[in-house]
């Protein structure tokens, strides 16, 4: 069977699964909102294989976002707004249109150049759609937070909105680091003061992975499995010794962190 043939069995699946007769009746009770978190939790998963270099999880997870991908398509058809033959015509022809460097006569220097005329093929799609607003105002806002600081960050850049370098970027993060210390220090903190602070001081820190290369989610889950390995080095440590381990103090926690850190690194 070749991949047309694939792809229009796994639609067929799906209308199977979506009839209001013989279906299945979780999948016909779905509709776009109730589906969303799954989509979302597809596509994390995704990134999780790619992670862990497992692919075979890999070829599970794109099969399992690929269904998401044809679920909401056939809940448009069933409403006749669209089907899953409108969704690839339409991320077709804008792979033609945002690369007249690769199907047109057009030249781009580098990857940072083609980053830039891509942002400009945006734009002119998004004046042509006749969207009102200014430069941010569709930039979604169902994305994680970071992530919506860093479209946010890149929209702007995209009309010279940046800073020149990193230095500029890390003396910014020192200055609103001092800010956040100082609401902090103050004789009666106040938390929305504190709030704002720490969120001037996290989307920095967005900018500061933006401006060195750095995927901010990548680096996050980085730290994050780091973190769970050395602390389920507390743990063992906790249990050879016969104790609970929220009976052990904080010292001694942070000894036994330290001795995880240690061996983590030489690992």
């Amino acid at each position: 069977m070749n991949h047309v043939g694939e792809v229009q069995e796994l639609i067929d699946i799906m209308a199977r699964l979506r009839d209001p007769v013989a279906g299945c009746p979780w999948d016909v009770a779905q509709n776009f909102a109730s589906v969303a978190p799954y989509t979302v939790e597809e596509a994390y998963e995704v990134v999780d294989a790619i992670d862990r270099g497992d692919f075979d999880d890999l070829r599970e997870e794109l099969g399992d976002l690929l269904l998401q991908v044809v679920f909401h398509a056939r809940m448009a058809e069933e409403q006749g707004s669209f089907g899953f033959r409108d969704v690839v015509r339409a991320i077709c022809d804008k792979m033609v249109s945002r690369h007249p460097h690769v199907f047109g006569d057009a030249e781009v220097a580098d990857a940072a150049a083609q980053t830039l005329a891509w942002e400009g093929h945006k734009r002119r799609e998004r004046e042509a759609k006749g969207r009102q607003g200014g430069l941010l105002s569709d930039v979604p806002r169902g994305l994680p937070e970071w992530m919506r600081a860093t479209k946010l960050q890149k929209r702007a850049a995209s009309v010279g909105f940046d800073w020149p370098d990193v230095s500029h970027v890390l003396a910014k993060l020192d200055e609103e680091l001092g800010e956040l210390r100082e609401e902090l220090d103050a004789p009666l903190p106040d938390k929305a003061r504190i709030e704002e602070e720490l969120g001037d001081l996290l989307f920095v820190c967005v900018n500061l992975a933006r401006h060195t290369g750095v995927d901010f989610s990548r680096a996050l889950r980085s730290t994050n499995a780091k973190f769970e390995r050395r602390f389920a080095g507390i743990e063992a440590r906790a249990a050879a010794a016969g104790l609970v381990l929220s009976d052990v103090d904080f010292e001694q926690q942070a000894e036994w962190y330290q001795q995880a850190r240690v061996e983590d690194k030489a690992d």
